[in-house]
């Protein structure tokens, strides 16, 4: 099906895995970073009972987005769900986010 990842479906094995494993560790909630040298905010949520992964991604240079749920319910695999975008710009973008996890120091 267009527009989503599964396990039997579009998008190989090793990327899905490589994929899920950079979305989780990814903080919840709010963080800065990194995409294509450029700055990024990104918020990442996940349901209580795991079954949903929501994350929204704004350029703050520009005007660009990247927004998306997984969903992880009973079947083959996961379930990717991009917002009026493409499953490979979804992947791209988590693959290569790089979240600032260093807290600037604090100036006497």
């Amino acid at each position: 099906m267009p527009g989503t990842m599964t396990a039997g479906g579009n998008t190989p094995p090793s990327i899905q895995a490589t994929f899920e494993d950079a979305l989780a560790k990814l903080p919840e909630g709010y963080v800065d970073g990194h995409f294509c040298n450029r700055p990024w905010c990104v918020t990442v949520k996940r349901s209580e009972d795991g079954k949903r992964t929501w994350l929204y991604g704004e350029e703050l240079s520009g005007g660009d987005i990247v927004s998306f749920n997984l969903y992880r319910l009973a079947g083959p695999g996961p379930i990717l769900k991009p917002c009026e975008m493409s499953s490979a710009k979804v992947i791209d973008f988590v693959l290569g986010f790089e979240p600032v996890t260093e807290k600037a120091a604090s100036l006497p």
